[in-house]
């Protein structure tokens, strides 16, 4: 086999870069672009790494979080320019393994460009063996990453978001791709944080099982010692970047943010009627947060939880070729609930067509969601009704989505049932409806919800006993005073 060797190094004009291409990425990051979207690494962050003789990359002195990013690079043979999809491979000569390494703490000073973050001299090691890209099929190469020997990448190409042709047709609009030149095609989920001392590893493969293979790309992570200099960047990092380098807050060993919907308040509100929430809402001026117009699977339970959100739009059939297939919005969102968590889904209180059927929500009862609210139609409807997960549903449908919409985006502020919903909004449903609560309000409410419950407890006590509403429902003054006096007797039973 073929190996990569400097002078191929020597020959890579343009080492272009793509953001994300592969779902499990995009659904680890939250957002899956509508195009590839790219960015330029220099040809001096290139190198070579094998088991014989690693590369070697500096976690440059003051920083924390040196990311790698297996990938598989396409090595350009002969020029391309404004090439149609169809004709674009032939001109790429060889695949191979990449790393895409780079230092998260820097990512403030490019305003996007990545260039200091990942521009570092050995930030691209490639290598160590090539595999003839007109001897494989491009939608099935395997990429794996072991990080300190530990399997931590492996996927495949079947259903990138962008395809390999694809990305070299789109680049070649606007620029030529010379010979030499490299394509990065993004990194699949699991990329994580190396530390001086670790050992990264990347292999590219085609055919079962290994048929063809790159070998290993070896990468050995060294500790940098000549600090910045005074007159530029200096490294600096928080939380939020933390967060992107290791993959999730969990994995970077940070707390849960974001409003907590505490097992305390979470009692409190599973006590309490939405019947109850909706005149303390309205108390407080909120009369438009309840989700209406739907019916519920379960209507015997109550429910609480927070809001994740899902937005179908309209279909538009050359707008559902890029968006409806392979892991879009919908199967993304049912893929990412969470324990506890209630997919939201905006429809447009559209009837004529599913939103949800029973293999999804199957898979949204299994990662534990409390439950599944949207104002359109449910496919499958005798399987779905039969779960113990509730469904809140306009009507049942037998129509798939593409039908009439196209799932588009998730965890945004969306519309449903005729009231807007918010990621991390608490959701309270049971037989008399389903209400929104801001978050920054739910513990007052449940605490005054609470006592209002206690009082009509009284007040139904006393109407059973025969005494008229009048003046005490509501209480007045005398009825008051009375409950205060019940009130401290329940007390000391």
């Amino acid at each position: 086999m073929e190996q990569v060797t400097d002078h191929i190094l020597a020959a890579a004009r343009k080492v272009i870069a793509v953001h994300i291409n592969y779902p499990s990425r995009a659904a680890q990051r939250g957002r899956t672009p509508e195009q590839p979207s790219y960015f330029l690494k220099p040809s001096s962050s290139l190198a070579i790494g094998s088991a014989a003789a690693p590369s070697s990359v500096e976690r440059p002195a003051g920083c924390e979080l040196l990311g790698y990013e297996g990938e598989i690079a396409l090595i350009i043979g002969k020029p391309a320019r404004r090439v149609g999809i169809e004709d674009a491979w032939s001109h790429v000569e060889w695949v191979t393994a990449s790393n895409d390494l780079g230092v998260y703490d820097l990512r403030y000073a490019d305003k996007g460009s990545n260039l200091r973050s990942k521009g570092g001299d050995g930030f691209t090691p490639v290598g160590p063996g090539l595999i003839a890209a007109d001897a494989v099929d491009p939608a099935k190469l395997r990429i794996r990453t072991w990080h300190n020997g530990e399997l931590v990448q492996d996927d495949t190409t079947g259903d990138l978001l962008f395809p390999f042709a694809r990305l070299v047709a789109d680049l070649s609009q606007l620029l030529t791709l010379e010979e030499g030149d490299i394509i990065l095609t993004g990194t699949p989920a699991g990329a994580s944080v190396a530390k001086p001392g670790d050992v990264v590893e990347v292999e590219v493969s085609a055919g079962e099982p290994t048929a063809l293979s790159t070998g290993r790309l070896v990468t050995r992570v060294a500790e940098g010692t000549t600090p910045f200099a005074d007159f530029g960047a200096r490294p600096k990092t928080d939380d939020l970047q933390r967060e992107e380098a290791y993959g999730s807050r969990e994995a970077a060993g940070l707390a849960a943010v974001g409003p907590i919907l505490s097992p305390e308040l979470k009692a409190k509100l599973e006590s309490v009627c939405t019947a109850t929430l909706s005149s303390q809402l309205r108390k407080r001026g909120l009369n438009n947060v309840s989700i209406d117009g739907l019916t519920s699977t379960r209507p015997e339970q109550r429910i609480v939880g927070l809001a994740r959100t899902l937005r179908y739009v309209p279909n538009r059939e050359d707008l559902f070729k890029a968006h409806g297939g392979g892991f879009n919005a919908q199967k993304k969102a049912i893929d990412s609930v969470n324990e506890g968590e209630i997919l939201v889904m905006e429809a447009r209180g559209e009837k004529g067509t599913g939103t949800i059927g029973d293999i999804l929500a199957l898979r949204a009862q299994v990662r534990g969601a409390a439950a599944i609210i949207t104002d359109g139609g449910v496919r499958d409807f005798s399987a779905v009704a039969a779960m113990d997960m509730p469904t809140y549903y306009a009507n049942p449908h037998p129509a798939v989505l593409g039908r009439r919409h196209i799932p588009w985006d998730t965890d945004i502020t969306i519309a449903c049932g005729g009231t807007t919903v918010q990621p991390g909004d608490i959701i309270v449903a049971d037989a008399d409806g389903i209400l929104v609560i801001p978050p920054a309000l739910a513990e007052e409410l449940a605490d005054d919800s609470i006592a209002q419950e206690r009082e009509e407890t009284f007040i139904a006590e006393m109407v059973q006993q025969g005494h008229s509403v009048d003046g005490l429902y509501p209480l007045n003054a005398a009825w008051r005073t009375r409950y205060q006096e019940w009130e401290a007797g329940k007390a000391h039973d």
